[in-house]
């Protein structure tokens, strides 16, 4: 017997969906239809494909491709680049959902070092968006410094170690315009699987210790965790194969599922399942649901993650083999059918930018 929940305007505030010069990889088209199979209204997506997300041109560039192609609604974040130019930021700030920040080691060329150039950033973006950012280790405390000084909302993306929970823990308390997210792949996976996963089991950051993400699920416990999101990366077979591979996983598909498997193990309850893949990154990011926009999923449903059922490009999942539960039966944006559990039902071109449509 089916027993189905109904989750408002489920959002993903970190993918990278790729296309552009890395549509070898994905597609926006691809990779919103993997969104969709995931049970998602929206995703929001990185700036780190080149070419990179940090010039008016990059941004109309990704701007047409994706509004041609995406069949999930969406968001694209506008990146930090070696120059803080206001001008720009005001410029771009009617059409993106964000502004990232790379301040340690990750896939592109974005990584900013310098912390004075950090901070030219933090006083030339316009506060009515957050800051997102990529940080690890005591650079959370560098972030959490311009964050005390300019009291700008930033989220912390994939946090992984236990001291960062701990840096981040404190900074909530002193009452500073913090949030932070967490991935699937932190909380299910340990750097004691990467013998057996190989390339599969490298992303950034990279996969910690039992302690670190026996911490992440007691964060989650306590309230500490605002987000799930699955820091989508699909990168190809013959990619991840290659004497060096890329780091990056794909996890569209796969994060309802595990996190419903979580339900199943009284890990969370139900309630904190919708808090932390739609309700918590709709208020982060300040955007409405919008009427209508809701996802079915079946919790009786068990079953086997495998690579041939998985609608992303890339073809693989660090999960392949594992059983999970919870398959999503129906997504509904704006009123309309998107996608039946099996079948994409809209067309190229059907998913909006979600800050142009709140404006």
């Amino acid at each position: 017997m089916a027993r189905t929940i109904t989750i408002p305007a489920m959002l993903d505030p970190h993918v990278h969906l790729r296309g552009m010069e890395w549509a070898h990889k994905a597609t926006f088209a691809s990779e919103t239809a993997a969104a969709l199979a995931g049970g998602y209204w929206a995703v929001f997506d990185m700036p780190n494909t080149p070419p990179s997300t940090i010039t008016l041109p990059a941004l109309e560039r990704k701007l047409g491709e994706i509004s041609a192609q995406a069949v999930c609604d969406w968001g694209v974040y506008f990146g930090a680049g070696p120059i803080a130019d206001a001008a720009t930021y005001q410029a771009v700030i009617g059409r993106v959902c964000g502004l990232k920040m790379y301040n340690n080691a990750t896939t592109g060329e974005l990584l900013i070092e310098d912390q004075a150039l950090r901070e030219q950033h933090y006083r030339a973006w316009q506060p009515q968006r957050p800051i997102a950012v990529h940080a690890e280790g005591r650079t959370v405390l560098d972030i959490l410094a311009l964050v005390r000084q300019y009291r700008a909302p930033t989220h912390f993306c994939h946090i992984s170690l236990s001291e960062e929970i701990d840096y981040l823990q404190a900074a909530k308390e002193e009452g500073l315009p913090v949030t932070l997210g967490v991935t699937p792949h932190h909380l299910y996976l340990t750097e004691a699987d990467i013998p057996a996963l190989g390339a599969f089991g490298l992303m950034k950051p990279t996969l910690k210790s039992e302690a670190d993400r026996a911490r992440l699920w007691q964060a989650i416990d306590s309230g500490i965790v605002d987000v799930i999101e699955s820091d989508h990366a699909p990168h190809t077979l013959i990619e991840k194969a290659a004497e060096r591979p890329p780091y990056g996983v794909p996890g569209l598909e796969t994060t309802l599922p595990l996190m419903c498997l979580a339900v199943r193990e009284r890990r969370l309850s139900l309630e904190r399942l919708v808090d932390l893949l739609a309700n918590n990154p709709r208020a982060i990011f300040g955007i409405a649901a919008p009427p209508d926009t809701y996802t079915n999923v079946d919790l009786n449903v068990d079953y086997v993650i495998e690579r041939a059922r998985l609608r992303g490009a890339s073809g693989w999942s660090p999960f392949e083999g594992m059983r999970v539960t919870g398959k999503v039966t129906g997504v509904w944006i704006r009123g309309r059918h998107a996608y039946d559990g099996e079948n994409v039902l809209v067309p190229p071109g059907f998913g909006r930018n979600v800050v142009e449509a709140a404006a």
